[in-house]
């Protein structure tokens, strides 16, 4: 197919691929999704070997968030039955990461619900922060704690942490759909801030609220102008008591290609699978990992994921390897410079269909059948009395 070898060339030489080759991704057929794959993978062990950066979450402050995000079981009214608990202490958050490190983790993902921190919640942040640097020196710490204030960021980061979490989640066209509390504005000004402070960005996406393939394509090439270090791809878990409860949009094969457009559009950044994974991949979970080069290890802030264990089997029998914490992640040139995005590929039409044809016309998939025997609430780890998953 000549459109997946002009997407393998571009991806080796950081080109940017056309909206219309973007948009053809998503439109293959399951009939090619192998193809598709195999392509994809080319790009990613070019960058990132055969290796598997793991995460880890710590849910610092769970549920009663002011905001209306409609995807999030934290949002103001939801009515899901997740664990509602205020600040951990930062003792309890590093024995909550050293779960997660013990089972491999290189990074820890320090989250918070709410609107924004306060500057009491940085100090309390920042000391966490501390403690589980005190005890584990190499780790990275990833904050996400919504959106920053001036001067919150350079805090963080004195305090010792890595990398800042932000999510633009949809393309900006469509972000008055999801949330009404804050806008897409506010997220790109979080992102700048990490930047500007010296941390790590990290943002990512939401995929299955209903959003089509033109909004998916957006929120990728708005994520690759803000140029983060690190992109989950996150599946909408349609949790009961949320307004999105019955948006079951998502087949494996639609996952899969979506990670894959990621790909092609990102190819030298983490491209990391987050929440859903379970949810919606299934099976195909270890295909993926041909695709992404990160996964998050166990549960996550309100749902479980697969058993640790299981995580590790399913990396090392698909032929991958765990990162260890004195590799490095990202390619050379990002690493030395803390991003890049390489040359600007000519905005040509992508040269797979004869005589000129349109991009992106296939055979849909069969429409997603909903799984809620896959949604399950998070009800050990942090915030319980019970061992966390890990």
């Amino acid at each position: 197919m000549d459109l997946l070898n002009t997407l393998v060339d571009k991806g080796l030489r950081r080109e940017t691929p056309t909206r219309e080759e973007a948009l053809a991704v998503l439109a293959t057929s399951d009939d090619d999704l192998l193809d598709v794959v195999a392509a994809a993978g080319k790009v990613r062990r070019h960058w990132f070997g055969r290796r598997v950066k793991l995460n880890y979450l710590v849910n610092l402050k769970s549920g009663l968030c002011p905001e209306d995000c409609s995807y999030c079981s934290q949002r103001l009214g939801s009515t899901a039955g997740i664990l509602k608990y205020t600040w951990l202490k930062p003792g309890q958050a590093s024995e909550a990461a050293a779960a997660g490190l013990a089972g491999g983790a290189k990074r820890v993902c320090l989250v918070a619900s709410g609107r924004g921190p306060t500057d009491r919640d940085v100090d309390r942040v920042s000391d966490t922060i501390k403690a589980i640097k005190e005890r584990h020196e190499d780790v990275e710490v990833c904050a996400c704690l919504g959106l920053l204030s001036d001067g919150q960021a350079e805090r963080l980061r004195a305090a010792g942490a890595d990398a800042y979490n932000h999510n633009l989640n949809t393309s900006e066209a469509t972000y008055g759909d999801i949330t009404t509390t804050h806008t897409y504005a506010d997220r790109v000004d979080t992102v700048h801030k990490a930047h500007a402070a010296g941390l790590s960005a990290c943002s990512g996406l939401i995929a299955g609220m209903g959003e089509r393939d033109e909004d998916l394509v957006d929120v990728v090439f708005a994520l690759r102008e803000l140029d983060p270090d690190s992109v989950p791809v996150n599946f909408l878990i349609p949790f009961e008591g949320t307004p999105l409860a019955k948006e079951w949009n998502l087949t494996p094969q639609r996952c899969m290609r979506i990670l894959a457009m990621v790909r092609f559009v990102c190819p030298d950044v983490e491209v990391r699978i987050a929440g859903g994974r379970e949810v919606h991949l299934r099976s195909l979970q270890p295909l993926a990992l041909h695709l992404a080069n990160s996964i998050f290890l166990g549960d996550y802030l309100t749902s479980e994921g697969q058993a640790g264990k299981a995580d590790l089997e399913m990396i090392a029998d698909a032929g991958f390897e765990v990162e260890g914490a004195d590799e490095v992640t990202l390619p050379e040139h990002r690493a030395a410079t803390g991003g890049g995005r390489g040359s600007d590929a000519e905005r040509a039409g992508c040269g797979s269909h004869a005589g000129g044809g349109v991009c992106g016309t296939s055979e849909a998939s069969a429409p997603a059948e909903p799984r809620t025997d896959l949604v399950a609430v998070r009800r050990r780890g942090a915030g319980t009395d019970l061992a966390p998953n890990a």
